[in-house]
């Protein structure tokens, strides 16, 4: 945070500038200032301290999946999700300024995007070396000036880092998106009839036969629509699961009610993370999905 920005306007953010979390604060908050951190734990730690007021996480990605860890920091975090933001991944092939394509002979990125531009690097020839993070990548290319080295990341770490693109748009896959959940110190309250809301919780199911069957009746039986369901280990037991869901609706309305009523008797720590809108992004592939 710098003196000529409150901490009201600061959006924090793990990763180096350009990162596609950077990114995505640039586009869902323009009018905030981007607070970049080491750590998810010292971007939720920035706001809980009162250095930057929102949290941009990503939690998953269209093609890698989960973002490792989230699941296990955000119960714990203190904040609550208020927002949610869909961000398209670009992915681009960087180099120092006047170099050209025929001279690059190494690639470096996270794992995930690296993998995610399998084609071009196969195509090209290329040796693939995995690093931090995107941005961190580019940064390293910029510092290091050789030029047979390049960094697959977003068009704004380019322009962060005076890195010139090569290709632009090296992703596999053209629905490459991730999503992003956005933390605050306090939760937002929408009415039940404010739009289309999501509700996120986490909840552990007592540890007996159909334990999850059963509590999970009530969402079918009761007509609610739920858009994402993992587990992950707790308390390093593999017997002990606890378990982060997406729902469609308010928790005030009678059919999410007494969904959420039948969980609690088949499951206990039943906890909300926050009741936000949903993302104009999730109607658009609806109806991608029905056409």
């Amino acid at each position: 945070m710098t003196e000529a920005t409150p901490a009201a306007r600061m959006i924090a953010f793990q990763g180096f500038p350009g990162a596609y979390s950077h990114m995505a604060c640039r586009t869902a908050y323009p009018e905030m200032t981007p607070l970049p951190c080491a750590s998810f734990e010292d971007a939720f730690a920035a706001v809980r301290d009162g250095e930057a007021a929102l949290a941009m996480i990503p939690i998953d990605n269209s093609v890698a999946g989960r973002v490792a860890d989230i699941h296990h920091l955000m119960p714990d975090s203190g904040l609550h999700i208020v927002a949610e933001h869909f961000q398209r991944v670009n992915h681009h092939l960087l180099a120092l300024p006047g170099v050209s394509l025929a001279e690059i002979r190494v690639v470096e990125s996270h794992v995930h995007a690296l993998s995610q531009c399998r084609k071009l690097i196969r195509e090209l020839g290329l040796k693939p070396v995995v690093r931090a993070d995107t941005a961190g990548a580019a940064a390293e290319v910029a510092e290091k000036g050789d030029r047979t080295v390049a960094a697959i990341a977003s068009e704004l770490a380019g322009e962060t880092y005076g890195l010139q693109s090569l290709r632009a748009n090296i992703e596999d896959a053209a629905h490459n998106t991730t999503r992003f959940v956005v933390m605050a110190r306090e939760a937002l309250s929408p009415g039940p009839r404010s739009g289309p809301l999501i509700t996120t919780f986490v909840f552990r199911v007592r540890n007996v036969p159909a334990a999850l069957y059963k509590a999970l009746g009530g969402f079918a039986t009761n007509g609610v629509n739920m858009t994402k369901l993992e587990s992950y280990l707790v308390g390093g037991e593999f017997v002990a699961a606890q378990f982060y869901a997406d729902v469609e609706g308010h928790p005030e309305d009678r059919d999410l009610r007494l969904a959420l009523e039948e969980l609690a008797f088949f499951s206990h720590e039943v906890r909300i993370l926050g009741v936000y809108p949903a993302h104009p992004f999730r109607r658009r592939e609806r109806v991608t999905i029905d056409e």
